[in-house]
């Protein structure tokens, strides 16, 4: 008998990873999706990524470059994403501000990857919560911010809850925005073409903006019945919760709310599928 050739170990080694044969379609923005999208093919998926999200300038960089020069007068910062920290650092540079003018500051990071983000900016990170989301901020400072000014950096479209716990919590909060979500439109139609033409067995959703953009793009009327027989991935509560306001059943939600924690998720769930589908 012939042994097998390079091509077919190669094919067999694929058939073997616990995402093989599954299709999945990322949401994430465009230059953000491929971090996800790299993971979940090296488990063997097969990606399509249509951004429901695009991230843009806020309208106006006056309230950002306002706190930026008074920046002495704040006790705290807290940035909330990635998207947040750039814009962030790009206006200091544009008003040429050294870090130094940041030294006093404690910082307050939503996620790793902003943690990281800010780090690599030369910034320390003085407090980041174990759950991503603004509850675990709120009960993380809650104690150390009364009578603090906070300086809150954010998108345009975001929960309240933060700014006010914080408020309640005696803190004099300022929220700006750096940046602003918007639904692509050049996205309807792939998104059209996907669920018609190449149904994914998963769709993800990396928070409430990709949820809620998807919806405005796909039609909150037909959503429902353009999502049928796929399955929903989430990556924490908080995207969760708007999923299910939006009328979607959610299949998974990612213990740790990352990216990894999200490829986690799909990873156990597809575990747990194919031991339900053995015979016997």
């Amino acid at each position: 008998m012939k042994a097998p050739g390079k091509k077919e170990r190669k094919a067999k080694k694929e058939k073997k990873k616990p995402l093989a044969g599954q299709r999945v379609l990322v949401t994430r923005a465009r230059h953000q999706a491929e971090a996800l999208a790299a993971r979940l093919r090296r488990l063997g998926a097969s990606v399509v990524a249509v951004p429901s999200i695009e991230i843009r300038p806020p309208r106006s960089y006056q309230p950002l470059d306002r706190a930026l020069r008074r920046i002495d007068r704040y006790d705290w910062l807290i940035l909330t994403s990635v998207n947040g920290v750039r814009p962030f650092f790009s206006r200091m540079g544009k008003l040429r501000l050294s870090r130094r003018y940041l030294r006093h500051l404690h910082v307050a990071a939503i996620g790793p990857a902003t943690k990281a983000e800010v780090e690599r900016r030369g910034l320390n990170v003085h407090a980041m919560p174990a759950e991503y989301v603004a509850e675990a901020v709120v009960r993380l400072l809650r104690s150390r911010v009364k009578g603090k000014r906070v300086l809150l950096v954010r998108a345009k479209v975001a929960r309240d809850v933060l700014p006010k716990a914080l408020r309640r919590a005696g803190a004099k909060v300022e929220v700006v925005e750096a940046y602003q979500t918007v639904a692509p439109p050049r996205s309807r139609r792939r998104l059209q073409e996907v669920l018609r033409d190449r149904r994914p067995h998963w769709v993800t959703f990396t928070s409430s903006s990709t949820a809620r953009n998807f919806a405005l793009l796909v039609g909150a009327a037909r959503l429902r019945a353009a999502l049928k027989g796929i399955r929903v991935a989430s990556i924490g509560p908080v995207t969760s919760k708007t999923l299910r306001e939006l009328g979607l059943r959610v299949n998974v939600q990612a213990r740790r709310y990352t990216i990894p924690g999200l490829v986690q998720a799909l990873f156990s769930a597809e575990k747990v599928g194919q031991r339900k589908r053995r015979p016997g």
